[in-house]
């Protein structure tokens, strides 16, 4: 009688659990309905949250359990004293929106879309849609706030959130891996990368983007409908398209570059490899591999590659350019003052080259400032002086009409202005100086 009497009571209080549990959701589900959330409805919520999750034994019980905890932090937004100002508006937010929180909605509204397509039993698949197309823009700026102050990690969690609540903006997912590796997180962002890499991502479309008029920064917009009911709301204004190129390229360069930070030389290379095969016109992939080689100091190699470039593309303006770039990083300066001249024969309306070439030539000068600065006033030190002098201008006239073309070509272009201005008033040209400074 024992036994059955202890068996009884546990049966009794699991009973009594589950008509408390279905009480608290159905009291979830009445304060979730209402039009407007008050703070009493808020606390109240909260608190039916903490007591209901440990209890959901269904899967249906589990599932809303979660949903509705996940949605806290909408509430709480729902509920804001609508007449703070911005700044308080921003505080209040910080204490509730965090990359956890996001992560946390992200997971819940998932699971529960996921339940409901596999049940067929709409009940907040419809809400939690215009939840995400609500609260997206929000979120992405709160990842952008996060990458302005150098929280890259954090930045890089909210905006993979972003991602999956909506597969099909992928460009997010792509942004989560570059703020990853700018945390060093070499291992997420590997991973962000990888599922990229699989989806045959490329990043080439449109981007639809408008001023946000409360928060005055640009937001993307998937489409140009959307983007434009959100005008005729009057919340933002200033649209904007932005083409953009594809980014396979740097996907499986930087997937390269993260396997030979992490000692996969093999990987790498074999990452690279498998990247040409899938795309053998992509010349950035080329530019990829050329990269990786130097990276690993395999100069022979490099070498190779760089002539079977030439040999296929000689023409490929882009490709000598670029050529020029990764030989100077690397510091093969005689190599990149070649391609970028082999650039200009190609297209001598080429603004990059013209502006890279007059500044890789510049780099001389901090070496004959350095040695003039040095000098006495014997009559050594003199003679060497007007020498280094000699030089300097020399250079400065060798310099002049890439730095002038680049700015016949873009004549808004702060840097090579300043540049120019510099010359300019180097050689003493004081006429061109002042009438570039008028311009300016």
């Amino acid at each position: 009688m024992k036994i059955k009497h202890i068996v009884l009571t546990v049966s009794i209080l699991v009973s009594v659990a589950t008509f408390a549990q279905k009480d608290e959701l159905k009291a979830l589900k009445k304060i979730y309905a209402k039009d407007e959330i008050k703070g009493n409805d808020l606390i109240e919520y909260k608190s039916l949250v903490v007591k209901v999750e440990p209890l959901a034994i269904e899967e249906s019980d589990k599932v809303y359990a979660g949903f509705y905890k996940a949605m806290t932090p909408v509430l709480e937004y729902l509920a804001l004293d609508k007449t703070m100002t911005p700044e308080q508006i921003k505080s209040t937010l910080a204490k509730f929106v965090s990359p956890k929180s996001i992560s946390d909605l992200a997971s819940g509204l998932n699971s529960t879309l996921e339940y409901e397509k596999r049940t067929g039993k709409k009940v907040y698949t419809d809400d939690i849609n215009e939840t995400i197309t609500s609260f997206k823009p929000e979120m992405i700026n709160f990842a952008v706030t996060l990458g302005n102050s150098k929280k890259y990690k954090e930045a890089a969690d909210v905006l993979y959130s972003v991602y999956l609540l909506d597969k099909k903006d992928q460009d997010k997912l792509f942004y989560a891996a570059s703020y990853a590796v700018n945390a060093n997180d070499y291992n997420k962002a590997l991973d962000y990368y990888s599922q990229l890499k699989t989806l045959n991502y490329t990043g080439e479309g449109i981007v639809y983007w408008a001023t946000n008029k409360a928060s005055k920064q640009e937001e993307t917009f998937p489409t140009i409908a959307q983007r434009d009911l959100f005008i005729k709301a009057g919340t933002h204004e200033k649209p904007r398209d932005e083409k953009t190129e594809s980014k396979r390229g740097e996907i499986y360069k930087n997937i390269a570059l993260i396997l030979v930070q992490q000692g996969k030389i093999d990987e790498a290379k074999a990452a690279v490899l498998e990247a040409k095969k899938a795309n053998p016109d992509d010349s950035s992939l080329i530019l990829t591999e050329l990269d990786l080689y130097l990276k690993i100091k395999d100069f022979d190699t490099y070498t190779k590659l760089v002539n079977e470039a030439l040999e296929k593309n000689p023409n490929n303006v882009d490709l000598v350019y670029n050529l020029g770039v990764i030989s100077s990083d690397r510091g093969k300066l005689d190599d990149a003052e070649k391609y970028y001249k082999q650039a200009l024969v190609i297209d001598p309306n080429y603004f990059n080259a013209n502006l890279n070439l007059a500044e890789l030539k510049l780099r001389a000068d901090d070496k004959w400032v350095s040695e003039m600065n040095k000098l006495g006033t014997s009559d050594k030190d003199n003679k060497r002086y007007e020498v280094l002098k000699s030089e300097r201008e020399k250079n400065f006239k060798s310099v002049l009409p890439y730095l002038e073309k680049a700015v016949e070509i873009e004549p808004n272009n702060e840097a090579a202005k300043k540049t120019l201005l510099s010359v300019y008033n180097a050689l003493e040209m004081t006429d061109k100086y002042k009438a570039l400074k008028a311009k300016m």
